[in-house]
């Protein structure tokens, strides 16, 4: 049920976030999702693609720095309060939630949302027990054609 997310490590500059792109869309590889985050000297672009491997190995052929990471998505009612009662559930549990980024899906009522867990087994299973969804790779495939 964990998914494979690529972050890819960018100099914090103008036009520095096209390349990485374009790289692996000339792969034929689709971004499922990402998110981009930055501090005065670099930025981190997340990524959720379905050839993850496949992608990581084009941005590191390029020269880019490359992590793989184990992130959860989880659906959450898409209603004023929903996320609130996920994070209920988290912080219960005491997960550490070391950051969360949403996904570009609604379905029905729902919103997923991926998050990354220090923890992310113990969080699956807490959110399971509780009654959440938690998306796996398949599935969320499934969801975007």
């Amino acid at each position: 049920m964990k998914l494979q997310q690529l972050s890819v490590f960018l100099e914090n500059r103008p036009g520095r976030l096209g390349a990485p792109l374009e790289a692996i869309a000339a792969a034929g590889i689709n971004i499922l999702t990402l998110s981009l985050a930055d501090t005065a000297q670099f930025g981190i672009l997340r990524l959720i693609v379905r050839e993850w491997d496949k992608a990581k190995a084009i941005l590191e052929q390029a020269g880019w720095i490359v992590n793989l990471t184990e992130v959860v998505a989880v659906e959450v009612p898409d209603r004023p309060g929903g996320l609130a009662g996920v994070l209920d559930v988290i912080e219960g549990a005491e997960l550490n939630i070391e950051y969360v980024y949403a996904f570009s899906l609604r379905r029905d009522d729902k919103a997923v949302l991926i998050f990354r867990f220090e923890h992310p087994d113990q969080a699956i299973q807490v959110l399971l027990d509780q009654g959440l969804h938690v998306i796996d790779g398949d599935e969320l495939m499934g969801y975007v054609g």
